[in-house]
């Protein structure tokens, strides 16, 4: 058994809640109301100016020519195609360009967000890894799960499973996965506990951002 498969299996407790959560059934049948569907939007528009920011510490890091031209070409996909096309996504729902923008990041995008960056810039390329693979992994596992049900009614809904069960975005976390495989290959097994920790961090936060967008939030005060 491969690092990354021994991880998935620590976190599978994790990824099965994720699927019986409220909001990814709902999305999955089309029954999810969209005033929900448009907290995720907003909120997940923020997540991935930061996600961009840890690909750029990946490949400031990254030892290999190869690894650091693919991690590169993530962060020009993310930052000038993904982000234009979530912008479209929104527009669907209702949401302009000014409104992503101006979106205030909620409590537990921030939390996310700052623990993937902090990592990314203290931690070597394992821990790195292990921060960002969750994202990638993770909706991949819930996009084909749902896509192994009846397609939703909602265009919009079915377009968001076809998205993330799609062949390339399995590619991306095929990738990231061997990456990880390679760069933890031999490290001590203290070291490993950590890389362990900070995958179940992530998937913990992968739930709990479905949970914000299901019940919403904001700063206490």
């Amino acid at each position: 058994m491969s690092f990354s498969q021994e991880l998935g299996a620590l976190a599978k407790p994790i990824w099965d809640a994720q699927l019986e959560h409220p909001f990814v059934r709902g999305l999955g049948d089309g029954t999810l109301e969209e005033e929900r569907f448009k907290r995720w939007v907003r909120q997940d528009y923020l997540y991935l100016k930061d996600f961009a920011r840890v690909f750029a510490w990946a490949a400031a890091k990254a030892s290999r020519l190869d690894s650091m031209s693919w991690y590169a070409s993530v962060l020009d996909l993310t930052l000038n195609t993904e982000m234009e096309l979530h912008r479209k996504y929104a527009a669907r729902f209702g949401i302009g360009a000014q409104e992503l923008e101006e979106e205030p990041m909620w409590p537990t995008t921030r939390a996310y967000t700052d623990f993937l960056v902090r990592t990314a810039a203290d931690g070597d390329m394992p821990r790195l890894l292990a921060a960002l693979l969750p994202c990638a992994w993770g909706y991949h596992h819930v996009g084909t799960s749902l896509a192994a049900q009846a397609s939703p009614d909602d265009e919009r809904y079915a377009d968001w499973i076809a998205l993330y069960s799609s062949d390339e975005f399995g590619d991306a976390a095929r990738r990231l996965r061997e990456e990880l495989d390679r760069e933890a290959r031999g490290v001590p097994e203290e070291e490993r506990a950590e890389l362990q920790e900070i995958f179940l961090v992530s998937s913990r936060y992968e739930w709990m951002f479905w949970e914000m967008c299901w019940h919403g939030e904001d700063w206490p005060v």
